[in-house]
């Protein structure tokens, strides 16, 4: 596939970009829908974004090159190009969390509040996401045969058809399982009548997590470390994580109802 959607004026216009571009879109959109729900002051989301996106495009870079210094220690003058690819979502999500803390502490506000308001739309973004990777030939699994890639529309045959060969559609894989995700938090966002305190941004942790963990098997262009597929291993402390937290909350509120 033709990594470049459009030329203007000599610039070049990719994929990549234009579907980050649409799932921030896409994700403010659930949000603006979602926050009357709970009565959440959606212009403070909006001043939280501006100090947090920032900080996460620096945290998913930096996530990208920091597992991958052996190549960019030879080329540091690609290092702060991103319009290839090279973003961790992992990396993103640390940076965006830290910038929103700095704001809300500051602020005087209730992170958590804002948190479980945007954990539909992240994972939204993320299902947006996936589809800049396939126009960039990138995120996808193992060679498969021709038989196997046939179950597929035509159109995804064709961007898997790489150097000769067909590859395991990971990215669509995730980005199926990410709007699956995205549907279950926001039906928990409008039904559950109680306080979230933060226990549906752990639920997407913990969701997102258990899917990533299983496709990033599958996956050729994963990062390692002493041999480990990172993010494997920050999906297992996700979901462990994220485990703890939504118990630890529920049980104080368990106790704090008698």
């Amino acid at each position: 596939m033709n990594p470049i959607a459009f030329e203007l004026f000599g610039i070049e216009f990719r994929w990549y970009g234009i579907f980050i571009s649409l799932g921030i879109i896409a994700a403010f959109i659930l949000a603006y829908y979602n926050a009357p729900k709970r009565k959440v002051d959606f212009e403070k989301l909006i001043d939280i974004f501006i100090v947090a996106f920032p900080l996460a495009i620096i945290g998913a870079r930096g996530y990208y090159v920091l597992f991958e210094w052996n190549y960019y220690s030879q080329h540091t003058n690609e290092i702060i190009n991103i319009r290839q690819g090279g973003l961790a979502i992992h990396g993103g999500i640390l940076g965006a969390m830290l910038g929103a803390f700095i704001y809300t502490r500051w602020k005087k506000i209730r992170m958590m509040e804002y948190a479980d308001l945007v954990a539909p739309s992240i994972i939204l973004a993320q299902g947006f996401g996936r589809w800049g990777n396939f126009f960039n030939g990138e995120a996808h699994g193992d060679i498969v045969s021709k038989e196997f890639i046939s179950k597929f529309p035509a159109f995804i045959q064709k961007g898997m058809f790489i150097d000769g060969s067909y590859y395991q559609p990971t990215f669509l894989y995730e980005s199926i399982w990410n709007i699956l995700v995205c549907i279950i938090l926001v039906w928990i966002y409008r039904n559950y009548n109680r306080d979230l305190k933060g226990r549906l941004f752990f639920a997407y942790v913990i969701l997102y997590s258990i899917g990533r963990f299983f496709i990033e098997g599958m996956r050729t262009d994963s990062l390692y470390f002493m041999g480990l597929r990172i993010a494997q291993v920050v999906s297992l402390i996700g979901i462990i994580g994220g485990i703890i937290y939504i118990a630890i909350v529920t049980y104080r509120d368990k106790k704090n109802a008698f």
